[in-house]
């Protein structure tokens, strides 16, 4: 009997469908969207063909006229073929109008910042996903919608692990290429090289000097060069001081079907402070938020009223990934200023990510995102645009964990694997070894046991009459990039580690100081005191002890400096090291310009790789016990 009712039911099916096909045949009217025109929606042909069929009203249209030309062109030819009567006609195209499909219309941006080159899975962290799975999950994003575009704020490349770094970030732009982002807002890091070599990641050819450049797969390069970014570099605030030019164009526009967006793209006007000045020179930085309002009117002039900025500023906010309590930071401010015209807003810099509401200049909430750091997570962002006005009428926004179990795109990992091939030999090669994985993570007081480390390692390159003779170092924790692992069985670090926790290739500057100078700078890591833009708390090596009380005013919050023991003397001299970019005051820290007698020494990394091989036992984690942070 089973079987019996199974032979009825297929064949009751099979009737079905072919009664479907049948011409003439209906069974539901013509709807567009939600609204009912009325009018059977009959098959045409023996192959399924219904009216409906041949009305594309699920595609995006850039505009309602548009659709219901389209409506008038198709039901015209059912028409004249007698598929359709001239008053059936008629009620398509009413309903057509009244279904406002095409008065708004649907655009999906899909936004990350603060990549810094981490193309390959699990370097520096094995959060990271790298830059194949991170391609899947942007691949999964734009067939959600074929009106897309990909844009990053900032920080792309800069501050890299040795897989992109030692191919001066090659990798990472060929990679972008191949992903096919649309535009990314110059970052601080981005002049880490200086101008000439950003404007040499836009345009492509081979680095002038170094044999790493131009490797890549033949289908990534152009006449056998670095072919440069297929995608825009944008730079609204950043002006060439002697032409007065921005170096990169302040604004990129995609249309879509017609209706243009705009994205001003930018950096933080601190970049000088926070970038070695040869990478700044000849460069002016303009206030964020007074280059995009003076954008406002020149877009608007071109009837463009979809406006996105891209800015490599950002700020914290609790909450998770899509947090919004308490959000602080420089991109509060920039946003209260911003003109009511600006309708979205992607956020970098500070490696957080939230998803905010914060007012304009008028008082209204702007949408506000920043995705993190190292493609861990990434915005999917929808801009609804009213088609008539083209403006955006709604914003909605939700930060996606990349995922480190996401399947890898097939059409990166060769590049992946080509620049890992070529960079085994200098990352595997050993350089000491360390008793237990050291971490940058930073005590109350600010002091982390990785810093610590680096600064003994500092002193010790630099301790000796020849060598600078210093009694201190210290070491600002933004150069500090990621933990040291510890890799089992025997804790041996490879200069593949040692690059990735100091990618930037500073050298050790030895100057002469007064002990005034010294209190001087320590004053100067608290933000807002000295013209210091945020808190960086300066790590130093074994030997200097200091206290200080957070809640004292500017100047007074240094309560106790000793070496060795001894109270440190306002009016003696000290032999001081830091890096290169901290002695051209970098981070805020003006007063180490001011040291004499200037010596040059070994370059960051070489002076760790001689610190662990003296240290052939293996190197500890660093105490955190040389800062104090009094209630």
């Amino acid at each position: 009997m089973r079987i019996k009712f199974l032979a009825l039911a297929i064949a009751g099916a099979l009737s079905q469908a072919a009664f479907a096909c049948v011409p003439g045949s209906y069974s539901g009217n013509v709807l567009f969207g939600s609204t009912d025109s009325g009018v059977p929606d009959r098959v045409l042909d023996v192959s399924c063909t219904t009216v409906d069929g041949q009305i594309r009203d699920e595609d995006p249209w850039g505009n309602q006229a548009a659709f219901i030309a389209h409506v008038s062109s198709v039901t015209l030819a059912q028409q004249k073929a007698g598929q359709i009567s001239a008053v059936e006609r008629a009620r398509l195209l009413i309903a057509a109008r009244n279904s406002q499909i095409g008065s708004t219309l649907k655009v999906k941006l899909i936004a990350f910042n603060d990549f810094h080159g981490y193309i390959k899975p699990f370097e520096g962290s094995s959060s990271n996903p790298g830059v194949t799975r991170f391609s899947t999950r942007i691949k999964e994003l734009k067939a959600q919608n074929p009106l897309h575009a990909v844009v990053s704020a900032g920080d792309m490349i800069g501050a890299s692990p040795l897989t992109s770094a030692l191919f001066k970030d090659e990798p990472t732009i060929e990679a972008m290429n191949r992903i096919g982002i649309d535009f990314n807002a110059v970052g601080n890091h981005e002049f880490d090289e200086g101008k000439d070599e950003l404007l040499r990641m836009q345009h492509g050819g081979n680095h002038p000097t170094d044999a790493y450049s131009g490797l890549g797969m033949n289908e990534d390069l152009k006449g056998g060069e670095f072919a440069g970014a297929k995608f825009r570099f944008l730079a609204a605030n950043v002006h060439d001081t002697a032409t007065g030019s921005t170096v990169f164009p302040g604004y990129g526009v995609k249309d879509f079907l017609g209706n243009k967006v705009a994205f001003i793209g930018m950096t933080l006007e601190g970049t000088p402070s926070i970038v070695s000045p040869s990478g700044v020179a000849g460069l002016q930085f303009k206030d964020e938020a007074d280059t995009v309002n003076a954008l406002i009117p020149k877009l608007k002039a071109q009837g463009i009223e979809s406006i996105v900025v891209l800015i490599h500023e950002g700020g914290f906010a609790s909450g998770g990934i899509n947090g919004c309590t308490g959000a602080s930071g420089p991109i509060v401010d920039i946003v209260n200023r911003l003109d009511p015209e600006v309708d979205l807003v992607v956020s970098g810099h500070t490696h957080a990510a939230y998803n905010c509401l914060i007012n304009n200049s008028a008082g209204q909430p702007v949408r506000v995102t920043s995705a993190g750091q190292y493609a861990r997570n990434l915005s999917d962002i929808d801009l609804t645009i009213d088609t008539r006005t083209r403006d955006v009428i709604e914003v909605a926004a939700n930060n996606l964990v990349t995922g480190t179990a996401t399947a890898e795109d097939a059409a990166l990992t060769d590049l992946v694997a080509h620049y890992d091939a070529l960079s085994a030999v200098p990352k595997a090669r050993v350089i000491g070894t360390i008793t237990a994985a050291i971490s940058r993570s930073q005590n109350v007081a600010g002091e982390s046991a990785l810093g610590d480390v680096i600064a003994d390692a500092q002193l010790d390159a630099t301790d000796d009459a020849g060598t600078g003779n210093a009694v201190v170092t210290f070491m600002n924790p933004g150069g500090i990039r990621a933990d040291l692992p510890f890799n089992a069985p025997d804790g041996k670090v490879t200069y593949g580690d040692a690059f990735t926790v100091q990618p930037f290739g500073n050298s050790l500057v030895t100057v002469t100081l007064t002990g005034a100078q010294i209190r001087t700078l320590l004053e100067t890591q608290f933000s807002g005191c000295n013209g210091q833009t945020a808190t960086r708390i300066l790590q130093v090596s074994r030997g200097f002890h200091y206290a200080y009380t957070a809640g004292n005013t500017c100047n007074a919050r240094v309560t106790s400096m000793s070496l060795d023991g001894v109270a440190v003397d306002p009016s003696a001299s000290y032999r001081v090291t830091v890096n290169s970019f901290l002695a051209d005051g970098g981070d805020g820290f003006a007063v180490l310009k001011d040291g004499t007698q200037r010596l040059g020494g070994a370059v960051d990394t070489d002076a760790f790789e001689a610190y662990l091989q003296a240290n052939p036992s293996g190197v500890a984690p660093g105490p955190q016990n040389r800062i104090t942070k009094n209630d």
